[in-house]
């Protein structure tokens, strides 16, 4: 009796050790950045995390809070663009903010949920007169440093 006990117990161990080891191996697939303060809005904060699909694409997903409105920024421009430096160099277009005010709250948030098949090396946004630019301002409104190699 009681070394069934033992071997029911041991086997309920070994199978939570390997959920645990399962659920620590998916969460460290994403990747996540904060941006820089910014010196053109810095209330500003956010996140960008990345992560791996299963179609080898990567999932970005771009959240910010306190971004000023845009029509308060010093410039004419129109709205938040989203781009991404890709490993090969590149700069690619990820798509316009979307922005909203909290329930119950002033507190200005936008954020971007896209899929590219690039690898982003770094993540950045700028104000822009149409959010299908194809090549970026040069004032960039929030950054994030260069992403690590871990996927």
């Amino acid at each position: 009796m009681k070394t069934q006990q033992f071997y029911q117990l041991r086997k309920n161990f070994l199978s939570g050790i390997l959920v645990i080891t399962m659920m620590l191996l998916i969460a460290s697939c994403a990747t996540s950045e904060s941006f820089l303060n910014s010196s053109v809005v810095p209330a500003a904060t956010g996140k960008v995390k990345v992560k791996k699909d299963s179609n080898q694409n990567y999932a970005i997903n771009v959240k910010i809070a306190d971004l000023a409105a845009i029509e308060r920024l010093q410039s004419s421009k129109q709205t938040y663009v989203v781009w991404m430096e890709t490993e090969k160099g590149n700069t690619e277009n990820l798509g316009q903010l979307k922005s909203s005010t909290g329930f119950m709250s002033k507190q200005h948030k936008a954020s971007l949920e896209t899929t590219s098949p690039f690898k982003p090396v770094r993540i950045f946004v700028t104000a822009e007169n149409e959010s299908n630019e194809r090549y970026p301002d040069n004032l960039e409104i929030l950054t994030t440093g260069t992403f690590s190699n871990k996927e």
